[in-house]
């Protein structure tokens, strides 16, 4: 009979097929003005190396990032939620923004759960404080994306995820605040969550995720009509998330996947320290670490006895002898 050791919970450290959520693309109309929003006023980063011209810029958020090319502004149908250090520093470097972002649709709110931010063109975003039980062990990143989708779509949403991707996901609540959760990563998920109000028109901003088996939803969304575009070796692109059944529409959003074996799978990214400045300022801290120290303690576990452990055992036991 087989033995199981006990003590550790092996499901939870399991991920589905859906290993990262990379960036979100959104269209700004004024490259000064997002500047003032993303870096100054969320403390984030621009990236460095990449598109560093007047007509584009990639924004860092822990190992995720957005993407900014200048053009008619792009809204995401619900909400983008990033974890953040220092509630208070938020706050304050938000209000130094304010007076240059007047005349937009700029706005914060504080609630017990988050900060509550608008862009100057109507992107929300839930600023969070790092939670190491709902986020993960990080203190800057991008943990979820929120979708408002149509009553009744929810249920059908991660069907699609769990069939066609081999994604992780569930199903829960109630009417209104049914929401399915797909994961895209380690401590990383989509959530689609039903709304009575009717969608706004979609506008063609898209997601980006890292996929392992890169063939498998590749032939499945070919079979189904769905893939929209063959990007290159390493990615393509789909739009319609389809009922599995039926094949009719439940949600658009545009996917970029990539496979992990695409160039910039897991490129490090620069994150910066904004409390950073010539008036108070700590050497060797221009860069956020923004990933937690993780504990691994060994936990009690009842020990294998069959033959094959007992044999491993007695010769590691052997060995550690000679070593004394």
């Amino acid at each position: 009979m087989a033995e199981t050791a006990q003590g550790y919970d092996r499901e939870a450290e399991d991920l589905g097929n859906i290993v990262g959520l990379e960036h979100v693309n959104l269209q700004i109309p004024d490259q000064s003005l997002g500047t003032a929003f993303y870096i100054s006023g969320l403390g984030l980063t621009r990236d460095p190396y990449m598109n560093t011209g007047l007509a584009n810029m990639w924004i860092n958020v822990g190992k995720s990032q957005f993407h900014l090319p200048t053009g008619e502004p792009w809204v995401l149908r619900g909400a983008i939620g990033l974890v953040t250090p220092d509630r208070s520093a938020l706050l304050k470097r938000l209000d130094n923004v304010k007076k240059a972002l007047t005349a937009t649709q700029f706005a914060v709110r504080e609630t017990n759960d988050c900060v509550a931010v608008t862009c100057p063109w109507g992107n929300r975003f839930n600023m969070h404080t790092p939670d190491e039980t709902r986020f993960g062990p990080v203190s800057l990143g991008m943990p979820y994306l929120e979708f408002d989708v149509p009553m009744g779509a929810a249920k059908g949403i991660a069907k699609f995820y769990k069939k066609i991707f081999g994604a992780t996901t569930c199903v829960e609540g109630k009417g209104e605040e049914r929401v399915a959760r797909i994961a895209v990563g380690h401590n990383q998920e989509l959530r689609f969550r039903q709304r009575r109000a009717k969608p706004a028109p979609y506008d063609g901003h898209h997601i980006q995720v890292y996929v392992q088996n890169f063939s498998r939803p590749y032939k499945e969304l070919l079979r189904r009509e769905v893939l929209t575009e063959e990007s290159n070796a390493y990615q393509y692109r789909f739009e319609h998330i389809v009922d599995v059944d039926t094949n009719a529409t439940l949600f658009e959003i545009e996917h970029e996947v990539r496979s992990m074996t695409h160039p910039l799978y897991a490129r490090p990214l620069v994150n910066r320290n904004p409390t950073q400045s010539q008036q108070s300022y700590q050497l060797d801290g221009d860069e956020w670490n923004w990933h937690a120290r993780v504990s691994n303690p060994r936990l009690p576990v009842a020990e294998f006895t069959h033959a094959r452990a007992q044999a491993l055992k007695e010769r590691r036991a052997a060995r550690m002898a000679r070593a004394m």
